[in-house]
């Protein structure tokens, strides 16, 4: 079968290390080309998309893994140009960018894939089976980081459109909507903003579900810098506990580990790319992000001290 020759466009850190080890292992893509402002990335290397898509090279597909604030103008001019396209989370900057790209998309016959590589992970899909049809007594979201560690020199996750805590933390969103039984919706927030920045550092929420009869909470927080904590935990409505640790990555019910199921998240992110493609359909999921615009949209606000990354 020929391979989808693909580019990588905004080839930093997670394409080097997730994208670019997925594409090569799946047997159906390869790295046709790359976009860094930098120069770096894999050849033929191009510091413009506008170049890349000028050129001769042939293409069928791209995934575009730069920051959310400039995806919206590159996806459009790709889909433009006949491409499928995998967007890494989150998709864009708001929500009426991403439901555009999907009325081209449509009117271009191309896939759009708006990728939660969390949702891949090995306990997720074991535990939205697990879940199916039941009561939650109670759930609780704890999603803790160093941004230093993994945001290293990035200002802009402070700036507007770059989401402060809420690029981790749409991460467990994708979780929970992925796994939960109904909707999420958010009842209030607190978000913690730095006296020097413009997006959240921590963020305080609670939420409601027709599924949930108890408390359904969330803490975000980028100042941990005594290793990750990413975990959900959930009581269902006849006692069972379950925690998905590691982001996902493990599953425990009432105590004991429960098998995985994934291939891994970026393999299994670009299996599902795949299979999309040749049934020429799309999976567009605005959950997740739809929780953060809502948060934004309720939240109180408190200042805090101000961060240097």
């Amino acid at each position: 079968m020929k391979p989808i020759r693909t580019a990588i466009i905004g080839f930093g850190k997670i394409a080097e290390d997730q994208h670019v080890p997925a594409i090569e292992g799946s047997g159906r893509f390869e790295v046709a080309a790359s976009v860094s402002r930098q120069g770096k990335g894999p050849a033929p290397n191009f510091t413009d998309t506008a170049e890349l898509l000028a050129s001769n090279i042939a293409l069928d597909a791209a995934a575009i893994t730069t920051p959310p604030g400039p995806r919206f103008e590159i996806a459009r001019d790709c889909i433009a140009r006949g491409l499928h396209l995998l967007l890494e989370k989150p998709p864009c900057a708001t929500l009426g960018e991403v439901e555009e790209l999907r009325r081209l998309a449509d009117a271009k016959g191309t896939t759009l894939f708006t990728t939660w590589h969390a949702q891949h992970n090995a306990g997720v899909a074991s535990a939205r089976k697990l879940l199916a049809g039941q009561r939650i007594r109670s759930m609780r979201i704890t999603w803790h980081e160093d941004v230093h560690k993994w945001h290293p020199g990035q200002q802009w996750v402070f700036e507007p459109g770059g989401f402060g805590v809420f690029d981790p933390g749409i991460n467990a969103f994708s979780v929970a909507t992925a796994i939960l039984p109904a909707p999420l919706f958010v009842q209030s927030a607190t978000l913690f903003f730095p006296a020097n920045a413009h997006t959240p550092i921590a963020a305080d929420l609670a939420f409601t579900s027709p599924a949930g009869d108890g408390p359904l909470t969330a803490s975000l927080d980028w100042r941990k810098t005594d290793g990750e904590e990413w975990t959900v935990e959930i009581e269902t409505g006849d006692g069972a506990t379950l925690k998905l640790l590691d982001g996902g990555a493990r599953l425990l019910l009432n105590g004991d580990e429960v098998p995985g199921t994934s291939v891994g998240e970026y393999p299994d992110l670009y299996a599902t790319f795949a299979r999309l493609i040749d049934e020429r359909q799309s999976l567009v999921d605005v959950e997740p992000l739809r929780l953060v615009a809502d948060a934004m949209l309720v939240a109180r606000r408190e200042t805090v001290e101000a961060i240097t990354v």
